[in-house]
């Protein structure tokens, strides 16, 4: 098959599977499901994916791919730390609303796929890991390091305000599944400010 056609089926089994999973839910979800909204056969999707597991977990692979492609340029554009990691912030709140059933389905898969042992698929907290919102830990903790360094930022432990970093962005985006009304370009602005007044070095006194 022509590798050009091979990507575009590829592409949009992935997609069937994540408006199937932003509709029915993880436990819902089956090939038949994906199939039919892919208006295709259980066959063609099994040529491009061994099983359910390894489609669902291209499924969130692709998300995290696609929501940095879109944070990137907008983090990279800044010129000091706290820009990046308010850029980082914003950019990542800013995608999910525009593609709220992939954050649907990543959310859901994240939260309940399982390895053969029984453990969770993803772990958000690992730094150098792929986190359940986009990125994981590593980039933000990147972020702070740099801004140490630089004399942007106090002293702290950079993993430990990541993790933070990145639970305020869950809870953010949890409240934002449950209440579509949310408006999370405000969410963003507030954040951004906290974690400003949480990384800045104090004012010496005069």
């Amino acid at each position: 098959m022509n590798p050009i056609i091979q990507a575009a089926r590829r592409e949009q089994i992935i997609e069937a599977a994540i408006d199937t999973v932003a509709e029915v839910g993880y436990p819902g979800t089956t090939l038949a499901r994906i199939a039919e909204r892919a208006q295709t056969s259980k066959s063609v999707i099994s040529y491009h994916f061994p099983g359910k597991d390894d489609l669902l977990e291209q499924v969130v692979l692709q998300i995290y791919a696609d929501t940095w492609a879109f944070m990137e340029p907008r983090v990279e554009a800044e010129t000091t730390a706290a820009g990046q990691l308010g850029a980082y912030i914003t950019a990542e709140l800013d995608y999910m609303r525009e593609h709220r059933a992939r954050l649907l389905a990543v959310a859901d898969i994240v939260a309940n796929h399982r390895t053969a042992d029984g453990s969770l698929r993803f772990t958000p907290d690992a730094e150098g890991s792929q986190g359940a919102e986009g990125l994981g830990l590593g980039v933000l903790t990147d972020i702070l390091r740099r801004g140490q360094r630089a004399g942007e930022f106090r002293n702290f432990d950079p993993q430990v305000l990541a993790v933070t970093v990145n639970r305020a962005l869950d809870g953010a985006l949890g409240r934002w599944v449950t209440e579509p009304s949310l408006d999370l370009g405000a969410y963003a602005t507030e954040l951004t400010t906290l974690f400003d007044l949480a990384t800045r070095k104090p004012q010496k006194e005069s």
